[in-house]
């Protein structure tokens, strides 16, 4: 292991120096035309790689399947699939790194490593289209590299089967984002005659955790890197998870087996009883009622002041126990000393989000993993002791804070979140990236990172209320090449057609000037 990290590091360092001419040697794939010099890559070999191309195919312009029916138009590329590192591992099944890069015709001198979800397992379509608006990296003429991490998964995108092997989850954790890194910029260079003059990075969740990584444990790879809703901290999130449903389950209607009924805690009138009053207390707080929270610091709704029935229950009031509960779940878990073991979710327009999707946490049911939690007792002291005991937690990407290199070699990072993200609070990155910029500076911290808040968005996109579309892979590129900080990046989105508003740093916030068109973004402004 030590061996090979070696070697590629010393790769990386080469490469991040090479002066962008022509590669002197393995150079013939950049010679001739993009077919000839795509099926050349076919029988391509690195140094420090056990290598093996599957495919290299140069692929015409057309459109192609995104996901979820969707497609999109792709322009010429020549796609060369493969893995690294093959190998049968102590549970007697094959692993190997598996990785897919899409070259474009037009290429715009630029590399993207676009990141991966759930617990990865499988290859994705090299696309970069995360956090990148309207037009994904491919589009534009970025060369695209996405990888499964080093296993491949059997059981859909949460199958942990391969953790019991120790090489494949240590691929999956950091190794596998770190070597494939490495390779894409070689075959760039091959392919192309010169290395890419800028890299970057952008993943949401798994790819958020895996972009951390990158400033973290590899600070010289890339110049931009753009993190949304990152995993950090799942043993944490999912307790955070646990005590929300448990917390609720207390005050849901019990069947004839005595077990809670989550889809009968609150009516939908309830919930658009909670979601009016939540509005009624915090909209009009950054200057415009638009049905969207945005002085989210500034948010003091009280659910049991606002919306406690004084006698029996009606319309337009709940029941003690519900907004007793809803108060105390939202509030987040804290151990028998009151310590806060994982940080409040946010009350947010997007809590009772349902249908496609994942679900809000006002709107309990099956889910991508499993059937909605019935318990109604939560040991947070036992489960949180478990957490501190697993190997796992140790040196999660929370705890490292210190990027003085990444930062000083002029690297940018761009955080972002949704405020109505069931899976990982939007209040734990903001507690990662207050202590990071503690331990970078403070305010010096803004001249290289920014993190942006996002009201009503759910984990990573989507919400019935929300400006989910919005481009910040163009904001770091214009950061890191034209040194344009993004004090404000415009968004749109489905919900709210012909509305545009500016995501703005934290801990700013939009604004409405007080005149001007309020679906308009140019008539709002950043303030504190």
């Amino acid at each position: 292991m030590r061996t090979r990290l070696v070697i590629e590091l010393a790769l990386a360092v080469c490469l991040s120096l090479r002066p962008a001419t022509p590669v002197a040697q393995g150079a013939a794939a950049s010679q001739g035309t993009p077919g000839t010099k795509c099926a050349a890559l076919s029988s391509l070999q690195v140094p420090g790689f056990a290598l093996a191309i599957t495919k290299a195919d140069a692929v015409a312009a057309g459109p192609a399947a995104r996901g979820r029916g969707a497609t999109v138009n792709l322009p010429a590329h020549c796609r060369v699939d493969g893995t690294i590192d093959r190998r049968v591992g102590a549970d007697g099944k094959a692993y190997g790194i598996g990785f897919a890069i899409a070259l474009p015709d037009a290429w715009n001198g630029r590399f993207l490593f676009q990141g991966g979800g759930g617990l990865n397992g499988t290859v994705g379509l090299p696309l970069g289209a995360q956090a990148a608006g309207d037009s994904a990296g491919l589009v534009r003429g970025f060369a695209v590299v996405s990888t499964d991490t080093g296993h491949q998964a059997s059981g859909g995108a949460f199958d942990a089967a391969f953790m019991r092997d120790q090489q494949a989850l240590l691929d999956f954790e950091y190794v596998a984002v770190g070597r494939v890194a490495v390779l894409a910029r070689e075959i760039i260079a091959r392919y192309y005659g010169r290395p890419p003059e800028h890299s970057y990075f952008a993943g949401c969740s798994t790819g958020g955790r895996e972009a951390m990584l990158m400033a973290q444990r590899y600070p010289a790879y890339f110049d931009g890197i753009v993190a949304g809703a990152p995993a950090m901290r799942t043993g944490y999130s999912g307790l955070g998870d646990r005590w929300v449903a448990t917390m609720l389950n207390q005050a849901a209607p019990k069947d004839a087996a005595g077990k809670p009924i989550p889809s009968q805690i609150f009516t939908d009138g309830d919930k658009q009883l909670i979601i009016n009053a939540l509005l009624n207390a915090c909209d009009a707080k950054d200057g415009a009622r638009d049905g969207l929270v945005y002085a989210t610091r500034a948010c003091d709704f009280d659910p049991v002041a606002a919306l406690t029935c004084k006698g029996p229950k009606t319309d337009g009031c709940l029941l003690p126990q519900q907004t007793a509960a809803l108060k105390k779940a939202f509030a987040g878990p804290k151990d028998s000393r009151q310590n806060q073991i994982y940080p409040a979710f946010p009350l947010d327009t997007g809590i009772t989000a349902s249908g496609q999707g994942i679900p809000g946490l006002l709107s309990p049911g099956p889910g991508p993993l499993g059937p909605p939690n019935l318990s109604t007792d939560i040991d947070v002291d036992r489960d949180a002791f478990a957490l501190a005991s697993d190997p796992r937690q140790v040196g999660d990407t929370k705890q490292w804070t210190n990027l003085n290199t990444f930062s000083g070699r002029g690297g940018k990072l761009v955080f972002y979140h949704g405020m109505s993200d069931p899976w990982f609070s939007a209040l734990d990155t903001v507690d990662y990236y207050e202590k990071m910029s503690a331990a970078n500076g403070g305010e010096r911290t803004a001249g290289w990172s920014r993190l942006f808040l996002v009201p009503g968005m759910g984990h990573c996109q989507g919400g019935s209320a929300t400006l989910d579309t919005f481009d910040l892979l163009s904001a770091v590129v214009d950061w890191v090449e034209k040194g344009k900080a993004p004090d404000a990046v415009r968004s749109t989105g489905r919900a709210f057609p012909g509305r545009s508003r500016p995501l703005c740093p934290y801990p700013t916030h939009a604004q409405y000037k007080g005149a001007g068109d309020i679906e308009d973004a140019g008539n709002f402004e950043c303030r504190p």
